[in-house]
């Protein structure tokens, strides 16, 4: 009787454990880049088996077509607009270093979240969302960080591309060639010494943002060039993740995700087919991108979810899955548990999804419908709006490249979408209107470059 107790004891103790979290976050990642979303030039054996074992999300949205607003999204579960970090100081589109600007440590991280509930969270890789003491990843909930700090084309002649562990330089310039390695091979050393607790694992690649640095042992070998190189370079590597977590017994505990931050810039082997534009715009190219999670036992395998979700739903999703606290502020993201699970009924909680542009408003999705808002400027960077744009609606069910216009043929939808443009104008505001429901970035008024200490 005694032995059958501590058994069911320890049956509840096993079953009670919370999921580990492997998020691995591509850069500049296009939509047709991976086989399970239809590549027939780079080869990833070990995401399309995550991808058969577990579920490919087909309407995957980030917030925005570029590194930082996107990352910030991410983290937070909010629009960059709600947390002013859709611009720099300087109204462009992402932070450069020794920007003063950074995410404020007053919202709260995923990280802050699971560390919360116990768990071990290490950032490894690109972070991009300030350079400043203030704002990096040890004061945003995690507990080490072992990255570039920034784009990988960023570095310059007076600061030097930096690598850093926690809040110090140890080298400048890095070595890009070497870099996917090292991030695995600090990845795998956090998977071991973490083993017998939850962890969150955060990886957020630099590959294959410009330029390009496949490691030494995979370069010309892709029939893709450097890019082709580079993209199977990572499968290889969370291949070898993988590995790891079957040797500690922890794949049936852990929950992997892999997705990318924007779109691909269509050039350099890059690939969004079969969604129109590219990085930069609000074009479905620049924006929805593919989406795996795995989790035996948990997620049906080889099931697939149209519905619309997000960067924005991991944080409120993860709380669910771990009895975490959601933010006290308003954030816009959802739990999307049902989806991952498959639940019967389960569908998209996202009554409208909004593509900004830096400041502009300039689309609204709402279940199978974008409305593409008339424009009366074009903006800097990649917006592929001209100024006079006219309305424009797409079915992207049958239409993703968006290729015809049927906003004459249905006004009625015209006009329901507008009303969601108007409800993301007060909240979140459009152009130089602010919005009502906006939040301050984090500022330091005078920062400091991140400079090897020799």
């Amino acid at each position: 009787m005694k032995f059958f107790v501590l058994f069911s004891l320890l049956i509840t103790v096993a079953s009670a454990r919370k999921p580990n979290i492997i998020l691995i976050y591509m850069d500049d990642m296009g939509y047709g880049d991976i086989g399970c979303f239809g590549s027939t030039k780079n080869r990833t054996p070990i995401i399309d088996h995550l991808a058969k074992e577990g579920m490919r999300f087909t309407d995957f949205y980030v917030t925005s077509g570029v590194c930082t607003p996107s990352r910030s999204s991410l983290l937070t579960g909010c629009y960059p607009r709600r947390i002013n970090m859709h611009v720099d100081e300087n109204k462009k589109w992402v932070l450069f270093p020794n920007a003063r600007k950074g995410l404020n440590p007053g919202e709260t991280t995923i990280a802050e979240i699971l560390k919360d509930q116990g768990y071990a969270t290490t950032c490894i890789g690109k972070w991009h969302l300030g350079d400043q003491p203030e704002f990096l990843p040890t004061k945003h909930g995690f507990d080490s960080y072992f990255g570039i700090p920034y784009s990988n084309d960023m570095g310059r002649k007076n600061i030097p591309l930096p690598l850093l562990r926690n809040e110090t330089v140890i080298e400048a310039p890095v070595a890009q060639s070497p870099i996917t390695l090292r991030y695995t091979e600090e990845a795998i050393s956090f998977i071991r010494t973490n083993r017998d607790k939850p962890f969150f694992l955060y990886l957020p690649h630099t590959s294959v943002h410009l330029p390009l640095f496949p490691g030494e042992g995979f370069k010309g070998k892709s029939n893709n060039g450097k890019y082709g190189d580079w993209i199977e370079e990572v499968d290889a590597a969370t291949g070898l993740l993988l590995a790891v977590l079957k040797k500690e017994k922890l794949v049936e505990d852990t929950l992997i995700i892999f997705t990318s931050d924007n779109g691909s810039n269509n050039r350099n082997g890059g690939s969004n087919a079969p969604l129109g534009g590219a990085k930069g715009s609000t074009h479905e190219g620049g924006m929805r991108v593919p989406c795996v999670m795995h989790w035996p036992g948990k997620i049906p395998a080889d099931s697939t979810c149209s519905g619309v979700t997000s960067t924005l739903d991991l944080l409120p999703t993860f709380a669910a899955l771990t009895g975490g606290k959601l933010p006290a502020k308003k954030i816009d993201g959802h739990d999307i548990s049902d989806l991952i699970f498959a639940k019967p009924g389960a569908k998209s909680p996202h009554k409208a999804f909004y593509y900004y542009h830096t400041t502009q408003l300039q689309a609204i999705r709402s279940g199978k419908w974008k409305l593409v808002l008339p424009q009366a400027q074009k903006l800097e960077g990649w917006s592929g709006k001209k100024k006079d744009t006219p309305t424009q609606l797409y079915d992207l069910s049958v239409d993703p490249g968006e290729s015809t216009n049927l906003a004459e043929k249905h006004p009625d939808v015209v006009a329901q979408l507008t009303k969601f443009a108007k409800e993301a104008r007060q909240d979140l505001g459009d152009g130089d209107h602010e919005g009502n429901g906006q939040r301050p970035a984090g500022w330091v008024d005078k920062a400091k470059p991140l400079l090897l200490d020799n």
